[in-house]
């Protein structure tokens, strides 16, 4: 299966969410074509990762919890889409090691720095696992922001299309001065990344982040 699947599947995304969502999207311009890429998203709705796939124009290895490789069916769907697990809330070594073999062969990963779905549709703390994992490689780091995701279950649910704004930020440039930054280095470039994403929000949806980004603009 591998990229023909996940190439499928994203044209058919693509034609299932323009009939299901009223979608804006921006800055697709933003995407770099080719080289190691970190896409970081905020996770309001099972539907971000997809979004990523369909308007993301290249390939996308994608992390999953751990739990969705454990279900009937879906198991095989995310492993045909890409995806590889990931175990939450704690330092899972193998997905680290999985996610740096994907940029330094060069190709594009999806993270979410959150680290889970935002059970109000907030923008949550970051965690450092994406910094750590981007500073290792020199990957720049796509902001990748969905606003007005959160409702999309219940409004298909009721037949109801659901507005969605993707907009797709710069890449921002990764250096490091040391193999091993510190956890300053790391938390100030968390801080970069979640800030950028939510400049690429509504206030509303900014969340832990609203009043910092408040006092950037």
């Amino acid at each position: 299966m591998g990229k023909r699947f996940y190439r499928l599947a994203n044209r058919f995304l693509h034609v299932l969410f323009n009939v299901a969502l009223d979608l804006h999207v921006s800055g697709v311009e933003n995407v770099p074509r080719t080289g190691a890429l970190v896409v970081a998203m905020n996770h309001t709705s099972f539907v971000d990762p997809m979004l990523v796939g369909v308007f993301v124009p290249r390939d996308v290895v994608m992390m999953s919890k751990i739990e969705n490789f454990k279900l009937p069916l879906l198991n095989n769907l995310v492993k045909w889409y890409g995806a590889f697990p990931i175990r939450r809330g704690e330092a899972d070594r193998e997905a680290i090691k999985k996610a740096l073999e994907v940029l330094r062969a060069g190709d594009a990963l999806l993270m979410a720095p959150e680290g889970t779905r935002s059970a109000d549709g907030q923008l949550q703390q970051g965690h450092d696992g994406l910094a750590l994992i981007a500073t290792r490689t020199h990957a720049p780091i796509l902001p990748f922001a969905i606003a007005g995701a959160k409702p999309v279950s219940k409004n298909l649910s009721r037949l109801h299309r659901t507005k969605v704004y993707v907009n797709i930020g710069k890449p921002i440039t990764v250096e490091s001065s040391t193999p091993k930054p510190s956890r300053e280095e790391l938390s100030a470039l968390t801080d970069q990344v979640m800030l950028r994403i939510a400049a690429l929000l509504p206030p509303e949806q900014r969340g832990v982040y609203k009043e910092r980004q408040k006092a950037e603009d």
